[in-house]
C-alpha cells in the first residue's frame, strides 16, 4: 500500500478520499487555496499546503504548484479526485515522470477518450455499438450539413472537446442547421480551444445510463454495475441512482459487457465510467443504448454504486494504485437495493438557480440512515471562485420507491440560512409521482420546471397551520407548514432563519439533525496536523 497521498483537489471529494486513506493509514496531504486556508478538508488531513490564491487557474489547476507542493511534502502518490485537472493526460504524465503514483488511469487511456470523435472511432473498432452518426474530418459546412440530412432530422451537433453541455446543439430541420453549427463552432472555440465537431442522431426520449469500470495493472476489468444520471438540467446531473429503473438482466448484461470491452480496448486501470445514450421510447433495450464517451476518473456520483454493491471505491483506488489486483471477480460483486444521490447547490431556483454565496451562519444536514458526503460546515463560507455544490445526500432503500422517499425525506431535512440552496426542488424532483414510477428521461426537469420550481406555498402552508398529503405509491408523503422562524425564503419575507428543504416534511417523527463534526480539534491537540506553505517550496 503506498504510504502517503497528495489530494490535487478540494471540498467533499478531497473529504472522501481522506475518509478511506486514514482507515487504511495512508497519510493524507491536502493542497488549498487562499480561500479554502479554513476549509473541512484541509483540517482533516494530516497535513496541508498552501498552493495559491482563491481563481482554480492560480491554484488547483496549476501542474507545477501541485508537483511542487508534492516534492515539498514528501507525497508518495496524488489522486485528482474529479474536476480540474483529473482528466489532464499532460498532468497525469508529469506525475510519473516525477517518480509519483498517479491514482487514475494511464495517461494514454486519457487521451483516448478525451475527445469525442476519436474514443468513438476507438469503440467503433472494439465493436462497441455507437450512436449514428459523423466523425469525419471534413468540418466544412457543406459536408456537415449534407451528413445531417443522411443521418435523418433531428440531430445534435457535438464539440468533439465538450463537456457539461457545451458545444452542444439540437436542430430539428434542415432550414436551422447552419446557424446552430455557427453557435456550436464558436461556443466550442472559446470553451475548448478547439471547435471541431461531430453529428449524432437526435434521440427523441434519451436516458443517461453509465457502467461504473475498474481496471488493475494485472489486466484484470470488471463492471459494478449500472447507474442513472437522466434526471439533468441543462446537461448537468441533478439526481443519479444505481441500479437504472427498467433495465431487464439480459439488457444490463449487454450494456455492462459492452463497457468492458470498451475499458479493455483502451488497457484501462483505475475507476472509470462509461457512459451511454439510450433510447427509452420503447423501453431499455440493448440495441438502443449507444456508447456516448468515457470519463477515465471517479464520478460525482460513485456512491450509488459504493451503496448497492457494499463496495469502497477509494479504498479500490488506492490498491490498484499501489499494484495490488481488483480486491474481487465480477461473479463476487452483487447487487443490493437500491440508492439514490442528490446533488445540493448553494443556488437558488426561484432566481433561475443563480449561485448563492457568503456565511453558512445556520447549516444542518440529516442524519440517521442517509449519507452526507459535505464539503462545508456550519460557519463556513460559500464563495463564488468554485462549483457551488456544498454537499451530496444519498439514500438506500430496499427497493426504488423506499430509496426515493428516504431521499427525499433527507432534502426536506436540509436547513441553511442564510445561504440559498436548492433541496426544496430537490425533495420536489425525489416525490414527484412520475419519478417515483421511474418516467423519467433528460427532459423530465425541463418539462415540470415550473411545477418543480413552486414560487409560492399554499396560504395555510406559508403561516405553518396547513397540510396537504400526497400518495406517492403505497406510501404518503406529507407536506407540513412550517413554524414562521423556518419558513423557506422562496415562499415569503421573513425575519428569521430559513428552512429550505421545503414542502416535503418525510416520515412522521423522524426529525434527527446532525452537525457534521470537523474533527480536526483532536489532531491538533494531538499534535499530528501541521498547516504549511508553498513559498516555503524550494524551487528546482
Amino acid at each position: 500500500m503506498i504510504s502517503s497521498v497528495l489530494i490535487a483537489n478540494r471540498g467533499e471529494i478531497a473529504r472522501r478520499i481522506i475518509r478511506t486513506a486514514k482507515e487504511l493509514g495512508v497519510e493524507t496531504i491536502a493542497v488549498y487555496s487562499e480561500a479554502d486556508a479554513d476549509a473541512p478538508f484541509v483540517m482533516e488531513a494530516d497535513s496541508a499546503i498552501l498552493i495559491g490564491a482563491a481563481p482554480a487557474r492560480e491554484s488547483y489547476l496549476d501542474p507545477e504548484k501541485i508537483l511542487a507542493a508534492a516534492r515539498q511534502m514528501g507525497a508518495e502518490a496524488i489522486h485528482p479526485g474529479y474536476g480540474f485537472l483529473s482528466e489532464n493526460a499532460d498532468f497525469a504524465q508529469a506525475v510519473l515522470d516525477a517518480g509519483l503514483v498517479w491514482i487514475g488511469p494511464p495517461p494514454s487511456a486519457i487521451r483516448a477518450m478525451g475527445l469525442k470523435d476519436a474514443a468513438k472511432k476507438v469503440m467503433i473498432a472494439a465493436g462497441v455499438p455507437t450512436t449514428p452518426g459523423y466523425l469525419g474530418d471534413d468540418q466544412s459546412g457543406e459536408r456537415l450539413a449534407k451528413e445531417a440530412a443522411a443521418i435523418g432530422y433531428p440531430v445534435l451537433i457535438k464539440a468533439v472537446a465538450g463537456g457539461g453541455g457545451k458545444g452542444m446543439r439540437k436542430v430539428l430541420a434542415a432550414a436551422d442547421f447552419a446557424e446552430a453549427l455557427a453557435s456550436c463552432q464558436r461556443e466550442a472555440a472559446a470553451s475548448f480551444g478547439d471547435q471541431r465537431v461531430l453529428l449524432e442522431k437526435y434521440v427523441t426520449r434519451p436516458r443517461h445510463i453509465e457502467v461504473q469500470v475498474f481496471g488493475d495493472s494485472h489486466g484484470n476489468v470488471v463492471h459494478l454495475f449500472e447507474r442513472d444520471c437522466s434526471l439533468q438540467r441543462r446537461h448537468q446531473k441533478v439526481i443519479e441512482e444505481a441500479p437504472a429503473p427498467g433495465m431487464d438482466e439480459a439488457t444490463r448484461q449487454a450494456v455492462c459487457a459492452a463497457a468492458v470491452k470498451a475499458a479493455k480496448a483502451v488497457n484501462y486501470v483505475g475507476a472509470g465510467t462509461v457512459e451511454f445514450i439510450a433510447d427509452a421510447s420503447e423501453g431499455l433495450r440493448a440495441d438502443r443504448i449507444w456508447f456516448m464517451e468515457m470519463n477515465t476518473r471517479l464520478q460525482v456520483e460513485h456512491p450509488v454504486t459504493e451503496m448497492v454493491t457494499g463496495q469502497d471505491l477509494v479504498e479500490w483506488q488506492l490498491r490498484v494504485a499501489s499494484g495490488e489486483p481488483l480486491p474481487l471477480e465480477q461473479d463476487e460483486i452483487t447487487l443490493d437495493g437500491w440508492a439514490m444521490e442528490a446533488r445540493l447547490y448553494a443556488e437558488n431556483p426561484v432566481t433561475g438557480f443563480l449561485p448563492s454565496t457568503g456565511k453558512l451562519k445556520h447549516f444542518r444536514l440529516p442524519e440517521g440512515d442517509v449519507r452526507v458526503d459535505s464539503a462545508v460546515e456550519e460557519g463556513g463560507e460559500v464563495t463564488p471562485f468554485y462549483d457551488p455544490m456544498i454537499a451530496k445526500l444519498i439514500a438506500h432503500g430496499v427497493d426504488r420507491e423506499d430509496a426515493a422517499l428516504r431521499l427525499a425525506e433527507a432534502c426536506g431535512l436540509v436547513e441553511v440560512w442564510p445561504v440559498k440552496t436548492n433541496a426544496a426542488f430537490l425533495a420536489r424532483c425525489a416525490s414527484h409521482p412520475d419519478f417515483v414510477d421511474g418516467r423519467i428521461d433528460t427532459g423530465f426537469i425541463e418539462a415540470r420546471l415550473d411545477e418543480l420550481v413552486e414560487r409560492q406555498l399554499a396560504a395555510g402552508n406559508v403561516h405553518g397551520s396547513g397540510r396537504e398529503t400526497r400518495s406517492v405509491g403505497e406510501r404518503t408523503l406529507a407536506s407540513s407548514g412550517f413554524p414562521d422562524e423556518w419558513r423557506p425564503r422562496a415562499y415569503g419575507p421573513t425575519d428569521g432563519r430559513e428552512r429550505q428543504g421545503g414542502p416535503v416534511a418525510g416520515r412522521p417523527g423522524r426529525r434527527s439533525r446532525r452537525r457534521l463534526v470537523v474533527g480536526h480539534q483532536a489532531s491538533r491537540r494531538a499534535g499530528l496536523w501541521r498547516r504549511r506553505s508553498l513559498a516555503d517550496v524550494a524551487w528546482r
